[in-house]
């Protein structure tokens, strides 16, 4: 009934998630290698590489290895308790079937899980250890794992996973009813071999039970096998049972009918339901990405993703040229600009104030931005040094506020502070190249900006 693939990944996603409730796996490694599969695969690959190291993966296969045969093994045991039963009902040493004693000892208790079963999909009863269903599963857990081993851990993510699909009862359900309906089916053809070859006197007992309410249950309890083609024993048959040896062919098809129609039918149609309702919804089966677990592990991802450039100024021309003051028009002034650089990094630099330059900062507000473009067209600088982090992302702010500076001066150089990759270097590079500001001389240390500074 599962898919192999998507179930898998689930659960050994949510397998890993059981196991970080008592603390974080080191995961460094595995983050970055998880952070390269793509947004839509990474918590999944994550929860691959860690379920690898864990254990986690080799034990699920064992489970999935050893679930078929855990079924075969249940299965078998419940039919040789099925023929065992038959032989209790037929094997009296003197051929007599109480039929009121057949039916309750081959119906009750499946009538009591399957009224148990039905009315745990209206009200959960949060656990359903006394099905079949859960019965395989915990078999299979302990065959494959033990009690030492991770296999309970994904019992655990399993039934997690299935109940927040609303699966459970549904997944357990077709296991049970499977089970069952086989065991019915052998029951029947038991019964129906010794029926056929052997010669039984059928008959009801009582005490203090009026007769006529055995006949009255008859024909009630006969309704339904009657249109299938069942007999029902007439109520003569009924009060006098065994007067006539010819209605006992009529008494043992009603017991049939009534094991078929009340025991055989119900399971093998519930069967097929549970089918049904897991095709429709094994959709469903994945991890609940709104628990904070899931959210902090997104963050974290977000975190390591590079960060991306804003789309240029959709009011502004593509690779317009940057305009800047003539030579003649400035004056000797050298200024140093630090944009919005985070407090840990000082502005201006020590060395920048032995070449005399004169240093302002922009914390990122509109009214400082102001007072050094202010100050800019006021002193006509021949050179401005601006200095940028590195590992910040360039903006429409920052291309703004550059080609200002470039209309305020004569020539303006890119200082990238702090410690970046080779790809945030780049990145910076690529930007200026398609902001068509690539005139801008841009370095990340600062000696090649001061040369022929003055």
């Amino acid at each position: 009934m599962a898919q192999p693939s998507s179930f898998q990944d689930a659960t050994l996603t949510e397998a890993v998630r059981l196991i970080e409730e008592t603390g974080p796996l080191e995961d460094s490694q595995a983050m970055r290698e998880a952070a390269a599969a793509g947004a839509a695969h990474r918590i999944a690959m994550r929860a691959r590489i860690l379920a690898d190291r864990t254990g986690l993966t080799p034990e699920l296969a064992r489970a999935r290895a050893w679930a078929p045969w855990v079924l075969l093994a249940l299965v078998a045991v419940v039919v040789i308790a099925g023929l065992s039963l038959a032989g209790n009902v037929l094997g009296d040493g003197e051929r007599r079937i109480n039929v009121v004693v057949a039916l309750a000892s081959l119906l009750g208790l499946h009538l009591f899980t399957l009224l148990l079963w039905l009315f745990g999909l209206l009200v959960p009863l949060g656990s359903f250890n006394a099905s079949f269903g859960w019965i395989w599963m915990a078999l299979t857990a302990r065959v494959a794992g033990g009690q030492s081993g991770q296999a309970p851990v994904l019992l655990r993510a399993t039934t997690r996973l299935l109940g927040q699909a609303r699966l459970l009862p549904w997944a357990l359900g077709f296991v049970s009813h499977a089970i069952w309906a086989l065991s019915f089916a052998v029951v029947i053809a038991a019964m129906l071999f010794a029926l056929a070859f052997r010669n039984y006197t059928l008959n009801w007992e009582t005490t203090i039970l009026d007769p006529s309410f055995f006949v009255h249950a008859v024909q009630w309890l006969g309704y339904a096998p009657a249109r299938l083609g069942f007999p029902i024993p007439d109520a003569q048959a009924v009060l006098s049972p065994t007067a006539a040896a010819s209605s006992q062919r009529d008494w043992a098809l009603w017991l049939t009918g009534c094991i078929v129609v009340y025991g055989l039918m119900p399971r093998a149609a519930f069967a097929l339901l549970c089918t049904a309702v897991w095709r429709m919804r094994r959709k469903a089966l994945s991890p609940d990405l709104s628990l904070p677990y899931y959210r902090k592990l997104i963050a974290r991802f977000d975190a390591l993703a590079p960060p991306r450039i804003v789309d240029a100024d959709p009011g502004q021309a593509p690779h317009l040229a940057p305009q800047h003051l003539p030579q003649g028009d400035t004056t000797d002034t050298l200024m140093a600009v630090g944009f919005e650089l985070p407090d840990e990094l000082p502005w201006p630099p020590a060395a920048l104030d032995m070449r005399g330059a004169r240093a302002m900062r922009i914390d990122g507000s509109a009214a400082s931005r102001r007072q050094v473009l202010d100050t800019l067209a006021q002193l006509r600088p021949r050179r401005v040094l601006v200095g940028c982090h590195a590992g910040s992302s360039p903006d429409r702010g920052t291309e703004r506020f550059l080609r200002e500076v470039l209309a305020l001066c004569g020539e303006c150089r890119l200082w990238l502070i702090g410690t970046a990759d080779d790809e945030a270097r780049q990145r910076w590079h690529t930007w200026l190249a398609d902001s068509g500001l690539d005139g801008i001389r841009a370095a990340d240390a600062l000696q090649p900006m001061l040369h022929d500074w003055t």
